[in-house]
């Protein structure tokens, strides 16, 4: 994910080459992002991730 930021910031930095390349790595990012969320919800609805309890 963080490699996929810094490339899109070097693509914003260099000459502009057209939105399509830095969306991109953009869209890699926030789909990743998703994936990972996902991944933890299903977890804690499975058991396997058991979230801290709520204070009292």
């Amino acid at each position: 994910m963080i490699y996929n930021l810094f490339r899109a910031m070097r693509l914003m930095v260099k000459k502009p080459q057209g939105q399509e390349k830095m969306s991109k790595f953009i869209g890699r990012r926030v789909l990743i992002s998703a994936l990972i969320i996902v991944l933890i919800l299903i977890g804690m609805a499975t058991g396997i991730i058991t979230p801290n309890p709520r204070p009292v």
